[in-house]
């Protein structure tokens, strides 16, 4: 293995992941809706990958597939080094620690009969991470400390907490088994403004501390992406259509897409804000159900030709890491 693919903590390749459509008594098929429709992308180690797209997009089946939580329908995912596409339950179990998932909702994603301190240590009890109760303890405390709770806090039930607090706690968890990859889903969603810009605060400090930690960051909002992301993989439809370095894809905007989608951030100089170009999106996201042929975004898109129905655009390297699919491009 070369030095770069030591450098690969999540490899994705060709992932499609079908849900089937069943109908009558006996549930027979008669459709699939393809969530996520033969994408590919690498996470590399230390940095944070953003995956941006509206919602329906396919991004959170990306994150569940990437963490086996469905059997993909065709393809790869290979976590350092190793495909765990149709592995087994009993032997994905044991590297499930490597790869934490934390969830969009902190009301929702915290069991409200277990107290903190068991929440943050669940993971230590399950993977036996600990050998003693007082190693167990000190741990615990540790993981508190990490992300900025006081472990006096241990005996609480979730729902003496805020949500933000509850986020900590989640982060707390996801941390206990040193993962190589933490995949967050619409992570500060659910959280007020000025709560989320704490959590993103904590993320970078924590990845600062340990330059291995890796994030799979995945949102709709391309403002947060931004702040918080190295590079930047936009989707729609179940598709990639444009993958760049943060900087990059910002500066240099290719796909029709993601233009549009940058239009509708705001910037805070109102001079600039006044006389920018604003891109609205005609129609509505197609059902995943039954897609468009040819490029899926070609039916809202303002530059689109007869031959954009017709063709299903590569993702191409235009120099620089920078990737897009679209033929006129």
């Amino acid at each position: 293995m070369n030095q770069s693919q030591n450098n690969v903590v999540l490899e994705v390749k060709n992932l499609k992941m079908y849900f089937p459509v069943t109908k009558g008594l006996l549930r027979k098929k008669v459709a699939e809706v393809k969530a996520v429709d033969g994408i590919s992308f690498e996470v590399k180690k230390g940095e944070t990958l953003g995956l941006v797209g509206e919602s329906g997009c396919g991004k959170t089946t990306v994150g569940r597939c990437s963490q086996r939580l469905y059997k993909p329908t065709d393809g790869q995912i290979i976590l350092n080094g190793e495909d765990i596409t149709y592995m087994e339950e009993d032997k994905i179990r044991p590297l499930r620690r490597k790869m934490a998932l934390i969830f969009q909702d902190p009301y929702s994603s915290l069991n409200p009969r277990m107290n903190a301190g068991s929440i943050v240590g669940e993971p230590l009890v399950i993977h036996r991470l600990t050998k003693t109760k007082k190693e167990y303890n000190e741990r615990v405390k540790e993981l508190f400390m990490m992300v900025g709770l006081n472990p006096g806090m241990a005996d609480r039930f979730p729902h003496e907490f805020s949500g933000g607090q509850r986020q900590r706690l989640s982060i707390a968890r996801a941390l206990a088994g040193d993962p190589s990859l933490i995949i967050l889903d619409e992570p500060i969603s659910a959280l007020d403004v000025s709560i989320q810009a704490q959590i993103l605060t904590l993320l970078q400090e924590l990845q600062c501390k340990n330059p291995e930690l890796t994030y799979m960051f995945i949102s709709h909002d391309l403002l947060t992406v931004q702040y918080i992301s190295t590079r930047v993989v936009v989707m729609y439809l179940g598709r990639i259509m444009e993958v760049a370095n943060s900087r990059e894809l910002y500066d240099n905007t290719l796909h029709p897409y993601s233009k549009a989608l940058l239009s509708a951030v705001p910037i805070p100089d109102p001079h600039i804000e006044e006389t920018r170009e604003r891109i609205i999106l005609k129609g509505e996201v197609p059902s995943p159900l039954n897609p468009p042929s040819g490029c899926p975004f070609h039916p809202r898109c303002p530059i689109a030709t007869e031959e954009c129905s017709q063709i299903v655009p590569p993702l191409r390297d235009v120099g620089g890491s920078h990737q897009v699919a679209c033929i006129k491009v």
